[in-house]
């Protein structure tokens, strides 16, 4: 079991700690609380944001070449240190060191191609005018704040940071409570890379302190990965204060397979798009929805593949499966699942929790999932996928939008214009065809509905928090002479 013990017990409390979570590394596999790191005074929220301020007042000046430049080090000293920023992921949320070494390089990939693009993107555009000249400046707006999950730690601070550091925006990060030691590797090595005090800075920040942030005058805009509950929140009093939001929230991604000439390979693309990174992934496939000429042999070697994964040590290589982030999110798992057996679902493989120390899920996989059933409704946030059974691509459609959610989707066929077809129609910010959902730098990133709104990464990342200013400019009209002159 998770201890909340703290490693420092002499570290004081204050009244305003009570009820909340601690910054802490708490090993999911061992279950032992390693380290503990107290939370910013609110008495001293107010500076750190002021600072931020007067960091941006200078970095704005500098070129976006030269606000590039850190962004492009940034990305070489994550390299540089991949194996030791590899472990402190795995160590914090458990995941697989080759799934966190691979973390790593997608996310200098992510600086490494706004440190490239993005003075680019953000030149003045001009406009074609009948009359004088017209332009739009892509400007920054000021201090941004981020908060950021702990499931791609690494991954999701990078693509907030890299677009708006090149911008010409300053950072206040409050990561998740899971991940203290990720945080702070993250803000020395924008530090070590040359971004000047102030222009990216990690808070550990309490919850009853995030409202401070987002009402003071110098906050622009505010930024948030997370779950459902924390974005309402967030638009809430982002809408309060007049700050833009900008929202990436959960999924529960339909995985349609309409026919399968390549059996094998679609099994193994369902199973990696659902169990990449113990299944903690917004985008992963968790409702696969087959058509029922496949249906049998399809779900028959999905079972098959779902019963290889084995739970181990996270930082072994060997390992196919590691712990989920928390004790907590296991046993929220779990609960969800044993909701759907008791109201009569069928388990086709795992459906329980091994016995074993770990915040560990067996690889799990339902069928006669009904809407009265959590798991039709709620996002499953761990190893655990449902599967369906449909007559047509009509009910294949009909059953993928019927979700509160809409961020991925995923159509396989080995015709293209019908899975084409099928995707088109389906509600969703990303809609991948004959491969699992992904990301990457130059892909938008985002959904629709309860999954949030706005875009990151890509082109379109740039200018969610920027200024797009007009500037409109008329020839100065001549002087005339006065009469008689």
């Amino acid at each position: 079991m998770t201890t909340t013990q703290s490693p420092n017990p002499e570290q004081p409390k204050t009244a305003s700690d009570a009820g909340a979570r601690p910054y802490a590394t708490v090993n999911p596999y061992t279950g032992e609380a390693e380290e503990e790191f107290p939370f910013l005074p609110t008495e001293e929220v107010d500076g750190v944001v002021d600072k931020a301020h007067a960091a941006f007042l200078e970095w704005r000046r500098r070129s976006p070449e030269e606000r590039a430049a850190v962004v492009r080090r940034a990305a070489e000293l994550m390299r540089e240190r991949g194996d030791e920023l590899a472990a402190l992921v795995t160590r914090e949320m458990g995941k697989r060191i080759k799934e966190a070494a691979g973390e790593v390089e997608l996310a200098a990939s992510i600086l490494d191609y706004y440190a490239e693009k993005g003075p680019g993107f953000i030149r003045p555009r001009p406009i074609d005018v009948m009359q004088g000249e017209a332009v739009v400046l892509n400007e920054p707006v000021g201090v941004l704040l981020a908060i950021e999950p702990w499931n791609y730690p690494l991954y999701q601070v990078v693509r907030v940071a890299g677009p708006n550091l090149v911008l010409g925006n300053t950072i206040v990060l409050k990561h998740a409570e899971l991940n203290p030691q990720c945080a702070l590797a993250l803000e020395q090595l924008f530090r070590d890379a040359g971004a000047p005090e102030g222009v990216y800075t990690n808070v550990f920040l309490r919850i009853a302190d995030v409202e401070r942030v987002i009402a003071h005058r110098h906050v622009q805009g505010v930024t948030l990965t997370g779950s459902e509950r924390a974005g309402s929140s967030v638009a809430a009093l982002a809408g309060k204060h007049l700050k833009k939001s900008v929202l990436e929230l959960g999924g529960s991604d339909p995985f349609i397979v309409l026919d399968a000439p390549d059996l094998g390979r679609t099994v193994k693309a369902a199973t990696m798009g659902r169990m990449a990174n113990t299944g903690q992934a917004c985008i992963a496939a968790k409702r696969i929805i087959v058509l029922d000429e496949v249906y049998d042999d399809f779900v028959a070697g999905l079972q098959q593949s779902f019963s290889t994964f084995t739970p181990g040590d996270p930082a072994d290589p060997a390992t196919t499966m590691g712990p989920l982030s928390s004790e907590r999110a296991a046993a929220d798992l779990a609960e969800q699942i044993q909701d759907a057996v008791d109201k009569g679902a069928t388990v086709l493989a795992g459906g329980g929790r091994p016995e074993r120390p770990g915040a560990f899920v067996e690889a799990t996989l339902l069928a006669d999932v009904t809407p009265e059933m959590r798991a039709y409704r709620e996002e499953l946030f761990g190893p655990a996928a449902v599967v369906y059974r449909v007559r047509d691509e009509e009910e294949a459609i009909a059953l993928a939008n019927d979700s509160d959610f809409g961020l991925s989707a995923v159509v396989y066929s080995g015709d293209l214009n019908r899975a084409r077809s099928v995707g088109e129609r389906l509600e969703s910010g990303m809609v991948w065809v004959n491969q699992p959902s992904g990301t990457s730098a130059e892909l938008p990133f985002g959904g629709v509905k309860r999954s949030g709104y706005g875009r990151e990464l890509s082109e379109l990342g740039m200018f969610e928090f920027a200024n797009r200013r007009l500037v409109r400019v008329m020839p100065a009209k001549k002087a005339t002479k006065p009469a008689g002159g």
